[in-house]
């Protein structure tokens, strides 16, 4: 006996016997033809059977007719005795001659409507068998396609309620008066332009691009999918920038392609960052209704991530099983700080404008149980059990792992038009720890912030890290104490901190962290610290900073940063990461990141802008740099918060 051999066709696989047998796939197809000849056959004695049924029907006196709004039936019935009997004095009376002649002529009005739908359905029969193979395969599909589209019709989703369009200002200026400062932004404009056509040509609906192989390039943040984060993380750039044609490009594969109900384990907090975040900026920056109506979409996709016996949301979750987990390195499967906590923004923006008090309250409940928890030295752990609800490993960083809970603290109250006291007074609280537990000054007189591990304090800072200088310009207004001076000066330190770290380079390029020990200071020592893969936060920080001092510094040492990255990361075909900060030659680590296109372009461009674009007044950024605008609420009330109920 042979065994059936598996061999492609037309991109399919079937079973296909070993010689002796080659003639199985035609004889299938054949079986299909008759099978629909007896299938059209059986219908035809089907309906002759019903039309000749009635000329043997017993004496319709038995039968009673049902009307049920559609077509007359005639069902048998059995009369009681009581019925006969009322039957017959009717008869007596000359009643039943009537209803009989009514009844004869329904009959055969039935008949002849019988007769009429049964030559209809041979007539329909004969021209289905005088069609091509071609052409009924087209009706089927058609009829398929029609099918789907009701029901998406049906299923689909409900339309979002109108809401008040918050006061957006500063989308269109910022247009600097010096034309050197407007040169330069022209060049960052260009090399914005170089990323996107490249992604454009060699990625496109990929997530992101590697530029030296010139193909789309993904990770497991996002899953097996192909979900174009470039494309959505990139929105917002482009539309500040001017490059409409562009943007105009972004939301078409959006539109057209954009699908969450894909099976693909995702990152929570990248998708809500970049893709949420994203989207809602869009929206708002160009008043396009399909970008909220998809970052509704995924929104509700997330929300399963939530359900865990403390409601500390899951790492992970799969977009179309609702499944969710947490990474396996994560001190025994807990959740991160940093991700459970930089949900706040998108998710009140989120309720704002669905109506939906869902996603509010879930990120209120992570800040109630928060509060609630000891921390040890008023430090925040990095790591949270969601199914105990206890601190994992005493680990405590401004840097990865912990950076952006603080950060969403100081900008809920932000966006909140600085009514949510309640997030002022945690982060205040937060950074008055991290001062005195974290934040040392080396012997060089550089200022640093450490990472807290288990009660001994690791004197290294990541690049990640350096967002902080802004952060604490930023939250400088608003200090207790009289103390905005105080941080504002400590944001100018950490930046200049930040900034040696990226002149002590041969590439005048940061390096992923650098330690301030052995009399070292801001260097990398590993060498699996000293790549750089165009991270955005020490231009963050320069960006911030020249926004509350306007000392030149800033943009002196960002114009540093972007020489810098077009000598050394641009290629033909977009930008990539260098894998040494210390080497005259280094390598290319070929991945041009999303957030290179949203944060760090996006920063530099902000940078040698006027405060006239996006003012901080009015916009408050995500983590990912995607503005939201800062909600005036008023006299309006977030569904499911605390002053409605």
């Amino acid at each position: 006996m042979t065994t059936p051999a598996l061999l492609p066709l037309s991109g399919r696989r079937i079973p296909t016997l070993s010689p002796g047998a080659s003639s199985f796939p035609h004889h299938r197809a054949t079986l299909r033809l008759s099978e629909k000849f007896i299938l059209l056959l059986i219908l035809s004695a089907f309906i002759t059977l019903c039309f000749g049924a009635f000329f043997f029907l017993p004496d319709n006196s038995k039968h009673k007719r049902f009307d049920f709004g559609l077509e007359d039936v005639l069902i048998p019935h059995i009369e009681s005795e009581k019925e006969a009997r009322h039957s017959s004095r009717q008869v007596i009376h000359g009643v039943g001659a009537h209803d009989e002649h009514r009844h004869r002529e329904e009959e055969e009005s039935l008949r002849d409507k019988i007769r009429a739908d049964h030559e209809r359905a041979l007539q329909e029969a004969k021209e289905k068998l005088r069609k091509s193979k071609e052409e009924l395969k087209a009706e089927i599909q058609t009829e398929k396609t029609k099918v789907a589209e009701d029901l998406k019709k049906k299923d689909g989703p409900k339309p979002l309620p109108p809401v008040p369009m918050p006061k957006l200002v500063g989308v269109n200026d910022g247009d600097p008066a010096d034309p050197d400062t407007k040169e330069k932004r022209d060049k960052i404009r260009e090399m914005m332009k170089h990323a996107w056509d490249s992604y454009r040509q060699y990625g496109w609906g990929h997530n992101e691009l590697k530029p030296i192989a010139k193909k789309g390039h993904s990770t497991n943040i996002f899953g097996n999918s192909q979900m174009g984060a470039t494309i959505v993380d990139a929105l917002d750039t482009l539309y500040i920038m001017g490059l409409h044609d562009e943007f105009k490009d972004g939301q078409e594969w959006i539109e057209q392609n954009l699908d969450f109900s894909v099976n693909a384990e995702v990152s929570v907090f990248e998708v809500n960052i970049r893709f949420i975040g994203g989207l809602l900026a869009a929206y708002y920056l160009s008043g396009q209704e399909v970008f909220k109506v998809k970052a509704v979409q995924l929104a509700e996709k997330l929300l399963p991530a939530f359900n865990t016996p403390t409601g500390i949301p899951w790492a992970m979750v799969n977009l179309k099983s609702g499944v969710g987990r947490n990474w396996g390195w994560a001190s025994a499967g807990s959740s991160i700080l940093a991700e459970f906590g930089t949900l706040h923004m998108e998710f009140v923006h989120l309720t704002y404008l669905t109506g939906n008090p869902a996603y509010y309250q879930k990120v209120m409940h992570i800040r109630k149980l928060l509060a609630k928890m000891d921390r040890p030295n008023g430090l925040y752990p990095n790591y949270l059990n969601p199914r105990t609800g206890r601190w994992g490993q005493h680990h405590t960083s401004v840097g990865g792992l912990g950076d952006s809970f603080y950060e969403y603290l100081l900008k809920a109250w932000l966006m909140s038009d600085k009514t949510d006291t309640e997030a002022r007074k945690t982060y205040d609280d937060a950074i008055e720890a991290i001062e005195r537990h974290l934040i040392r000054k080396s012997n060089g007189g550089l200022t640093f912030i450490g990472e807290w591990k288990n009660g001994h304090l690791e004197r290294k800072m990541g690049h990640l890290t350096c967002f902080a200088g802004g952060m604490f310009a930023l939250g400088a207004d608003g200090s207790p104490d009289d103390k905005a001076g105080h941080y504002l000066q400590l944001g100018a330190e950490i930046a200049h901190t930040c900034h040696e770290s990226y002149d002590r380079t041969v590439l005048k390029l940061g390096p992923e962290a650098f330690k301030f020990d052995s009399g070292l200071e801001a260097v990398a020592v590993r060498q699996n610290e000293k790549y750089y893969i165009l991270r955005p936060e020490v231009i963050e920080t320069y960006w911030y900073m020249w926004r509350f001092t306007h000392d030149p510094k800033y943009r002196q040492w960002g114009w540093e940063a972007v020489q810098a990255i077009d000598k050394y990361c641009r290629v033909s075909g977009g930008f990539s990461g260098v894998k040494d900060v210390y080497s005259s030659n280094p390598t290319y680590d070929d991945v041009q990141q999303s957030f290179f296109l949203a944060e760090t372009l996006k920063y530099l461009y902000l940078l040698f802008s006027s405060d006239e674009l996006l003012p901080l007044e009015n916009w408050v950024f995500n983590t990912e740099a995607h503005p939201l605008p800062v909600l005036h609420l008023g006299n309006i009330t977030l569904p499911g918060s605390e002053t409605q109920r």
